[in-house]
């Protein structure tokens, strides 16, 4: 059997039968054709995901079921050990995938031996008023400075060398479920390049059920600890953060009686009546 160009991983999780056959419809469809389509059921006591699957006749499907529910990151993790591909295309079970997703990617990469990570922007749908495109930072420093704040990398929509996951020993942490990619992005920080492409990529399905939802007290624990332990590794990373974070915003006003402009501090600068510059600040 010829090795694929790309592995796309899907693990699977009781998901709305409807919303996983538009997920599967969505990578079946790409123009790039080159990948095997792994779906790791890890609900597999649900037959309808069985038959929804089955209907699909696509020698491309390569469907695994987990004889008892493992948790999503030992899921991810035993998806990673089947895939046989270079680049690893991760793809959660509700989105749906913008046609050329997968061949914008493989270009990218082939192009760009030095990054490891490519994902692009996440057009959100689903919730009556959350329809948004989110922005996210385009290259390498930009968004490792944005790490130290948040996961910048939509982790649906990101594809990965195999490689740089092998040589490096790096998979999930079931430990920060269910901020596993957050983690994964935290590990691969010090070893490979990101990328963001500038356009959507995936269509990211907004609902109730979402685990960022579902799971909200956990996933702010465990956001809050990946985040600490970035910032002690990666100090010139994070000062930076906290200068972008600062310029050009005005962080500091008081006025005298409350009418009365005096001090201002803006672009880290200390201005006398709002106006005239008196020092500047460096901040640590």
């Amino acid at each position: 059997m010829a090795t694929p160009k790309v592995s796309v991983l899907t693990p699977i999780y009781n998901t709305d039968v409807c919303h996983l056959r538009e997920c599967i419809e969505s990578v079946l469809n790409q123009t790039f054709s080159d990948f095997e389509f792994i779906i790791l059921n890890d609900s597999p006591e649900n037959k309808a995901l069985d038959a929804l699957v089955a209907s699909f006749d696509d020698t491309r499907i390569r469907y695994v079921k987990n004889d008892k529910n493992m948790g999503i990151s030992a899921s991810r993790n035993k998806l990673l050990g089947l895939a046989r591909g270079e680049y690893i295309a991760i793809f959660d079970h509700d989105d749906i995938c913008v046609t050329d997703r997968l061949a914008a990617q493989v270009e990218f990469l082939d192009s760009n031996p030095a990054v490891g990570v490519v994902s692009g922007l996440l057009e959100v749908f689903g919730i009556n008023g959350t329809e948004c495109i989110l922005p996210a930072p385009e290259n390498d420093t930009d968004i490792k400075i944005m790490t130290m704040r948040d996961c910048c990398v939509a982790h649906s929509a990101a594809m990965i060398r195999k490689s740089v996951l092998d040589e490096n020993n790096i998979c999930y942490e079931a430990y920060f479920s269910p901020a596993e990619d957050y983690r994964l992005w935290a590990r691969l920080m010090a070893v490979t390049r990101f990328y963001n492409i500038q356009r959507v990529l995936v269509k990211y399905r907004n609902h109730d059920n979402r685990t960022s939802i579902v799971q909200n007290a956990r996933m702010t624990a465990a956001h809050r600890a990946i985040a600490l332990d970035l910032r002690n590794s990666f100090p010139a990373y994070y000062r930076e953060m906290r200068h972008s974070d600062t310029a050009g915003i005005t962080i500091f006003r008081l006025r005298l009686f409350g009418v009365v402009p005096l001090l201002k501090i803006k672009n880290n600068r200390v201005l006398l009546f709002e106006a005239i510059p008196v020092f500047r600040i460096f901040w640590r």
